[in-house]
């Protein structure tokens, strides 16, 4: 029996709390802290019920929320798609500020909400629609592909969007030989690598998480830990990639471990992308380095409580700027992917 089973009190003798939804958690989340946390997934729930309210969250999230209040997980590209799909009233983001807005561009008549306005993100703050501007000016003609970790309004000064999972796709879909790929400059290089007929003109934006890693890393892991797998994400440097053997986005990054089911593996990306496919995976070895990311771990269970229980805080976009940056969004959800990612539905 796990720890989450029905013999286990809390110290005043009370019966543990929602074992069924601690089962999930029980290899990442103390059974001493369980109690504490309890209240906040079960007033969730209960929120949700009564405003008609979905939580989407993105794999980077802590696994009590990943887990337990979810109720559609995914990377970037697959919370966008299903954002254009959800039947609900209400939208919490469980993420970063650029994937509320990409919600709310979505779905316009719905009020989409952001637990934590300070939860933001290096590449979307790297690049300003003046910037953009500016690079038009710079290359007349150039299409420019905005990766979706931008703000609102630089996707409305561009011609599509893309995500780290359909970068390539959208690239080739455009049939030019040239493109501003904006403003992850990794990513941008490491698709040049798929897409060698297209010459990539770059912004030098960067992600705080996946930039600190380095080749050293991967060699470290692999000398601690012969026959690894090593994963890494498309925006860590081209060079960690090359010394990886499988790059994708965290959606691709879940299939392959899934799928290939290696018996030790690394994912060179957040830490709790490794914490979330543990859960579902417990005979696979997850071995860290990591990097945590400050922005996503700025939501909680609590301020998502919080912003179901107040209706905070609304994300709004003003109409004009949001036309033309959903735009972009919708030309990208457009492209026919060459791999299907299915989000999970949480129960």
């Amino acid at each position: 029996m796990s720890q989450a089973g029905s013999a286990l009190r809390e110290p005043a003798g009370r019966a543990f709390p929602l074992p069924d939804l601690y089962e999930r958690v029980s290899r990442h989340v103390p059974a001493i802290e369980w109690p504490a946390l309890a209240p906040d997934v079960e007033a969730i729930l209960r929120l949700k019920r009564e405003r008609n309210a979905v939580v989407l969250a993105h794999n980077y999230q802590a696994p009590e929320i990943f887990h337990t209040v979810a109720d559609i997980v995914g990377d970037s590209l697959a919370l966008a798609r299903e954002a254009a799909r959800v039947d609900a009233d209400v939208i919490v983001l469980a993420g970063v500020h650029f994937m509320a807005e990409t919600a709310k561009l979505l779905n316009p008549a719905k009020t989409v909400l952001m637990p934590d306005m300070a939860a933001g993100c290096s590449l979307a703050d790297s690049i300003t629609a003046a910037d953009v501007r500016a690079l038009r000016a710079k290359y007349p003609g150039v299409p420019v592909v905005t990766y979706v970790n931008t703000s609102a309004a630089v996707k409305a000064e561009s011609d599509v969007c893309c995500t780290s999972g359909n970068a390539a796709d959208v690239v080739r879909a455009l049939g030019v030989k040239r493109v501003l790929m904006i403003p992850d400059e990794f990513l941008a290089r490491n698709v040049q690598q798929q897409v060698p007929e297209v010459e990539m003109l770059t912004w030098a934006g960067h992600c705080e998480v996946h930039e600190r890693f380095t080749p050293a890393d991967i060699a470290e892991v692999r000398d601690s830990y012969p026959g690894i797998t090593v994963i890494a994400h498309p925006e860590c440097p081209p060079e960690v990639v090359e010394a990886s053997d499988f790059s994708g986005s965290t959606a691709m990054m879940m299939n392959y471990v899934t799928e290939k089911r290696p018996s030790q593996v690394v994912l060179v990306t957040e830490c709790s992308m490794a914490d979330n496919i543990a859960v579902a995976n417990p005979d696979i070895e997850f071995i860290k380095p990591c990097n945590m990311c400050p922005h996503m771990k700025r939501i909680s269970l609590r301020n998502i409580r919080q912003s179901l229980e107040t209706m905070t805080h609304e994300i709004t976009v003003e109409e004009g700027l949001a036309e033309r940056a959903r735009r972009a969004v919708e030309r990208m959800l457009a492209v026919k992917p060459t791999q299907t990612v299915s989000p999970r539905q949480a129960a």
